[in-house]
């Protein structure tokens, strides 16, 4: 299977694809306005000042320097003392076990503690107006970006990735990346880092780190310290807002945190980046070591290889299977929509067996669909409705195997009685569809507008109630609306003009104004 990665630049703006077989695996976009200086990046540190606690919804707004200010919520903001964290490990492996003996599924917040950092390490008891002031200067980190209206979320539990480890200062905790599957290299690189980790400080294996030496974890390791002492000191001497580290260029991040060692070509159409592709990979990734070249062909690069398409169809609502079927995938602030048809697709045997090969194959659409557009929150899918249990089942299986390719952490429930998939997927940057497309101006981002007849309509009862009010003497009425509807009032509806006019003994004006909204209109008399 062929896996490349593929990074254009226009001007000012960078792109990069991770592509396999065709099928982007992942997409990221940045332009100059987006830099770090006038956008919080993902893993940016900033010396913070705290503007507002808010016990109400037990959270706070830090000021960082940017138009708006981050939101930190009281999980994020609380730094928990080396006892607590010891504590709630015990409590969690205790709890872990118990589950296990009864066979239940673990809940997330209780399984991740070995593997992530993603566990709530705040008592009930300590509130965010009980250890954060007005006023307070504190080091945070973007843990997500501005999304829409949104400004940057951020934690105190800061993370510095490098290549093979993240290091984690404020928290005591040893972890593998849940890629890692075999449990022989997950021991030994459990037992090297330990050896590494120093008391009260955290360290995790990144998926890269498999096979990895204990002289590359220690250096890889050393080296994230010095950059945090740096981060400390910064913060000792500056005052807030202030940036006190920020994270690689474009291409060092693409490399680190979307490239995968099994990558077969690095394609560039900037000779200064395939310059800095070998650099970094020279450091830091030398299996990639010259696998990096430069394009230079008269046909754009995204279009040579089929991006420009793909990333169109991630921006439409209908996208077609092969087979005839298509979903319709809706985008809202609340939550993303995804409905199922076979569309012109009839199948050879049975109606079942029809609806069973259109949903494995909107599962497979769906996950796709999913990583390219980034699509986070809560996701409701609507399936065909399946009668067999056996084909509901091997859906839901094929969706959750589906899914294992997606970078961001995925949690699905089971398909209920009415066909529905419930799912959630994290959310840490705004979607394909808000970074590349902004709302219609004409229909206000509804999507729809009133039809000429139902404006028509409207504007016979405005007039009709402007003729009552409208005094004796009043001869002449003047009525201002856009092209389309003067043209049915003069048209289709004519015999409307003409009622009013006689019942009232005025004379109605009509006259076309280009500049209008067809939803506008304005009576003068």
């Amino acid at each position: 299977m062929s896996k490349d990665l593929i990074i254009n630049k226009t001007l000012n703006e960078w792109r990069a694809v991770l592509v396999e077989n065709g099928e982007i695996l992942d997409y990221l976009l940045e332009r100059e306005k987006d830099s770090s200086v006038n956008h919080p990046r993902v893993g940016n540190i900033y010396k913070g000042k705290v503007l507002r606690v808010l016990p109400g919804m037990q959270s706070a707004f830090v000021d960082i320097g940017f138009e708006k200010a981050a939101f930190l919520y009281v999980d994020d903001a609380y730094m928990p003392t080396l006892d607590e964290q010891r504590e709630m490990a015990q409590k969690a492996e205790a709890q872990r076990k118990e589950q296990s003996i009864r066979g239940k599924i673990i809940p997330d917040e209780l399984s991740t503690f070995t593997d992530a950092v993603d566990m709530r390490l705040r008592p009930d008891s300590a509130t965010i107006e009980s250890f954060l002031k007005e006023g307070d200067e504190i080091i945070v980190q973007v843990a997500k970006e501005p999304i829409s209206t949104k400004g940057p979320r951020v934690t105190r539990h800061v993370t510095l990735p490098g290549r093979y480890v993240v290091y984690m200062p404020y928290i005591e905790h040893t972890g593998v990346s849940r890629r890692i599957e075999n449990d022989e290299e997950r021991d030994r690189l459990k037992d090297i880092l330990d050896t590494i980790r120093p008391e009260g400080k955290g360290i995790i294996a990144r998926t890269a780190a498999e096979g990895s030496s204990y002289k590359i974890l220690k250096n890889d390791y050393d080296m994230l310290v010095r950059i945090w002492k740096e981060v400390q000191k910064r913060f000792e001497k500056q005052n807030a807002p202030f940036v006190c580290y920020e994270d690689l260029t474009f291409i060092q991040r693409v490399l680190r945190d979307i490239t995968d060692e099994d990558v077969d070509d690095i394609i560039i159409d900037t000779k200064e980046g395939v310059k800095e592709i070998e650099k970094f990979t020279l450091k830091y990734l030398p299996e990639l070591k010259g696998n990096a070249r430069f394009y230079d062909e008269t046909t754009p690069i995204f279009e040579k290889y089929g991006i420009d398409v793909e990333i169109e169809r991630g921006l439409s609502n209908k996208v077609y299977l092969r087979s005839g079927g298509s979903l319709n995938i809706d985008q809202t602030e609340a939550l993303v929509s995804i409905d199922v048809n076979t569309g012109k697709f009839v199948g050879r045997k049975t109606l079942e067996e029809t609806i069973l090969r259109t949903n494995l194959e909107a599962v497979k659409e769906i996950a796709y669909q999913l990583r390219l557009r980034n699509c986070g929150g809560i996701i409701i899918i609507d399936f065909i409705d399946m009668e067999k249990e056996e084909n509901r089942q091997a859906v839901y299986d094929t969706l959750v195997e589906a899914l294992k390719k997606d970078r961001a952490k995925t949690k699905v429930l089971p398909i209920s009685d009415l066909g529905l998939v419930e799912m959630t997927r994290k959310r840490t940057r705004d979607t394909l569809t808000r970074i590349l497309c902004e709302p219609c101006h004409y229909c206000e981002g509804t999507g729809r507008v009133k039809t000429v007849l139902t404006v028509c309509y409207e504007l016979v009862r405005e007039l009709n109630k402007t003729l009552k009010n409208a005094p004796a003497n009043a001869k002449k009425i003047s009525i201002f609306a856009h092209p389309e509807v003067t043209a049915r009032l003069c048209g289709e509806d004519l015999d409307l003009i003409d009622t009013l006019e006689e019942a009232y003994g005025v004379t109605l004006q009509i006259r076309s104004e280009n500049s209008y909204h067809v939803e506008q209109f304005e009576i003068f008399g």
